[in-house]
């Protein structure tokens, strides 16, 4: 047995703009709807013991009858959401007491694997926060409003920061009673309180879905796993 509990918030309580009208985590891609793809990698993950599910309020029935045909047995609450991912993830992180480590996933990155929650929560007891990422394969431009070149940052020292973030229980829940302004990750809430964060190597397979041909992408993805 683990001396110490590890609970997932997977945040699936976005508004899918860019989806035209369907909710992305219920679209079906190799043979499931997306979320199903992520609550897999979780129950079948040694580490994770508990899974808090954060849906939208036209999800939250779907939700259920998922979780109970699936039988994803770690879930042990599904709750509404918030107006911004932040709030989702406040609620989320409510409803997962007693537990030492928290994991914060994207339900819309369905190409998670094990090997990726274990490896950053082995990362985050380094430091007590670590992230997935990927180094950037292109250059980068810093643009003004005019869209005039600023500065070109460089190459080496840029990554794309994914989920799943890994953090100390106590770290994370700290960061988010402080938080005053919008984040758009979970990580920057702890830099803010200048916490050192850990990168650890993410997947170039572990999309977001955000678009149609995300879609379309994480077919081909997941059917050659």
């Amino acid at each position: 047995m683990r001396p110490d509990k590890v609970g997932a918030v997977i945040t699936a309580a976005g508004s899918s703009r860019r989806m035209g009208g369907q909710d992305k985590v219920f679209s079906v891609v190799a043979g499931k709807p997306v979320l199903a793809h992520v609550l897999d990698v979780f129950q079948e993950c040694p580490v994770a013991d508990r899974i808090v599910l954060v849906l939208t309020e036209g999800s939250l029935e779907l939700g259920r009858r998922l979780v109970e045909a699936e039988g994803f047995s770690k879930v042990a609450d599904i709750c509404l959401g918030g107006e911004r991912r932040q709030d989702s993830v406040a609620e989320g992180l409510r409803r997962l007491p007693g537990c030492q480590w928290v994991v914060i996933h994207d339900g819309a990155r369905p190409c998670v694997t094990v090997d990726l929650i274990e490896s950053g929560l082995a990362e985050a007891r380094h430091t007590g926060a670590a992230i997935a990422a990927v180094p950037v394969k292109e250059t980068i431009k810093v643009v003004d409003a005019e869209g005039t070149i600023q500065s070109t940052p460089r190459r080496e020292e840029l990554w794309v920061a994914q989920t799943p973030q890994i953090f100390r229980s106590d770290i994370i829940m700290e960061a988010y009673r402080q938080r005053t302004e919008e984040m758009t990750d979970d990580a920057a809430l702890v830099e803010a309180l200048g916490y050192n964060v850990r990168v650890y190597m993410g997947s170039y397979d572990n999309i977001k879905i955000t678009t149609p041909q995300d879609l379309a992408l994480a077919e081909i993805i997941l059917r050659n796993k």
